[in-house]
């Protein structure tokens, strides 16, 4: 943008610094005539040397005018230049600037959020080891309750099988002894 701004004012104020570089020169033409030696007091009765002078005076005027609004035109157009370029270096330093604190911000932000996020996944990990060993240790005793379920089972067929062995036994008294068993009818005896 600055070097558009420049390119587009330098042949402007090119041209108006070279038109007046020449006038500024050139000395006026008030200057001119002081240097002049001054004619020999003669008869001043034409009225024709006062309007001419008159007339010298507007044209050097015109001319003081032109040579002071292009040199004014010329510094202003300087100074607007500069001011631009003045306006865009700041600009570009505030970006710079805002980079920098952007990207400080940011890094510090990124650091912030790797470590929450390590600290979180570290508790994830934790929480997974723990449940793991959790989930371990019920398996564990539901492990434990069906062994000792087992062995209940097996202590209870044990006793069955002891019962029906004893009762088979006796049922072989009585049938070799040839008595009947008194509980069996104890609700018929009399």
């Amino acid at each position: 943008m600055g070097e558009e701004l420049s390119s587009k004012i330098e042949p402007e104020l090119h041209s108006v610094v070279q038109d007046s570089v020449p006038e500024e020169h050139n000395p006026p033409l008030q200057e001119k005539e002081s240097h002049k030696p001054h004619p020999p007091s003669q008869n001043v009765t034409t009225t024709s040397p006062p309007v001419q002078k008159v007339e010298d005076h507007a044209a050097e005027k015109d001319t003081e005018d032109l040579i002071s609004r292009d040199a004014m035109l010329a510094r202003v157009l300087t100074e607007k230049r500069l001011a631009l370029i003045k306006a865009w270096e700041e600009s570009e330093k505030t970006k710079a600037e805002n980079r920098q604190k952007h990207s400080a911000v940011e890094l510090w932000e990124d650091t912030k959020k790797a470590s929450v996020e390590a600290e979180l996944k570290k508790i994830e990990e934790n929480l997974e080891r723990k449940k793991a060993e959790h989930v371990e240790k019920m398996k564990n005793k539901i492990a434990e309750i069906h062994r000792l379920a087992e062995e209940k089972r097996a202590i209870v067929e044990a006793q069955k099988r002891e019962e029906f062995l004893d009762l088979e036994e006796t049922a072989a008294k009585f049938r070799s002894r040839g008595v009947t068993p008194r509980k069996f009818f104890a609700c018929f005896s009399a």
